[in-house]
């Protein structure tokens, strides 16, 4: 196959810029890809000078407007039209790149791609899917944060698009799926998870029944499931406490020498520890269900966390995985009991209506 092309938005994110254009850089280096710079064009041109790097085949994409962090979806789409991200997903769109690579407003970014690229064939609601390091490997976290209120159907459809995440990106042949609830007893949660308990139990996927918080990072499950809500505040509740851990470390070993010379001796040891969690080593989380190819990046993205998210990017066209999705959403479908998939319907229509 031959490279893969991904629009950059070079002015989403907190070090935008400046970072996302230098991970662009680092990505060409380390990866075969071709990088299309979406944004404002001086200020691209006088940091792609100043690096020394304006003789590399860099394509730059002129956008006058720039989406921040605090604005509304909705303002979004109603009145900004040339923003850097929407000039990436045009790109996309009219064949001239292949995927997108954003570090910007999460919710912009899903409401944009939706908009500008529509949704997979038998998707309702896209859904974030988190790359979740732990101590064992990787899991998948679906949703963390694309759909804040769900209902049953569109949780098995996560659950159903988790299972092929995990299984050609993360390379794990069957996947297991488990629901994030309050216990691990059927009965216990809210109606929704109750609801899709009761589901994914009937379904053809290796479900493996409810999960705790505490069992995410035990690799009890593969694929963790749940509404983008809670999704999102697991995700950086986790983030938050492996960097609290680091500056604790830290601050315990200026405290004496003695604690100084264990940090040292243990010091190649900790650096691969928290190399496995850092999420930077993962790049961003994929947009499933979306037409074309999103990767959203933390909004405190820098270069190492940008060259991985666009390789995540490259990773995501050649392993062609909207394909198994729409094959994965249809033959879960087909193996299914028309009686699971008349309840999905009769759910919908009612919350419809």
């Amino acid at each position: 196959m031959e490279s893969v092309t991904v629009a950059v938005d070079a002015m989403g994110g907190d070090y935008a810029p400046e970072e996302i254009i230098r991970g662009a850089l680092r990505s060409i280096q380390e990866t075969e890809v071709n990088i299309i710079l979406t944004g404002n064009e001086n200020q691209i041109k006088k940091f792609l000078e100043k690096e020394n790097k304006d003789s590399l085949p860099i394509q730059i994409c002129h956008a006058s407007q720039v989406i921040s962090m605090t604005e509304s979806p909705f303002e979004v789409l109603r009145h900004k039209k040339d923003t850097s991200l929407k000039v990436a997903l045009e790109l996309v769109k009219k064949g001239e790149a292949q995927a997108v690579f954003t570090a910007g407003n999460s919710g912009a970014a899903l409401a944009l791609a939706m908009f500008t690229l529509g949704r997979l064939k038998g998707v309702d609601r896209p859904a974030l899917a988190g790359i979740i390091p732990t101590l064992e490997g990787k899991i998948v976290l679906i949703d963390v944060g694309g759909v804040v209120n769900c209902h049953a159907y569109h949780l098995v459809q996560f659950a159903i698009m988790g299972h092929v995440f995990a299984k050609y990106i993360l390379g794990i042949s069957e996947p297991r799926v488990g629901l994030l609830n309050i216990g691990e007893e059927p009965l216990k949660g809210n109606d929704l998870v109750k609801e899709t308990y009761n589901f994914l139990k009937k379904g053809p996927l290796k479900f493996i029944g409810n999960i705790e918080g505490k069992d995410i990072l035990h690799n009890k499950a593969d694929v963790v499931v749940c509404d983008g809500f809670v999704g999102n505040i697991a995700l950086k509740l986790g983030e938050g406490v492996v960097e609290d851990l680091v500056t604790s470390i830290r601050e315990e070993a200026r405290k004496s020498p003695l604690a100084q010379i264990g940090l040292i001796l243990i010091k190649k040891s900790l650096k691969r520890v928290f190399e496995k969690l850092d999420y930077s080593e993962h790049g961003g989380a994929p947009l499933l269900g979306i037409n074309g190819t999103v990767i959203v990046g933390h909004g405190r993205s820098q270069a190492k966390a940008v060259k991985n998210g666009i390789k995540m990017a490259a990773t995501f066209v050649k392993q062609d995985i909207n394909t198994h999705l729409e094959k994965g959403l249809r033959e879960h479908r087909e193996s299914m009991p028309t009686k699971y998939w008349r309840k999905i319907t009769e759910r919908l229509k009612e919350v419809v209506s």
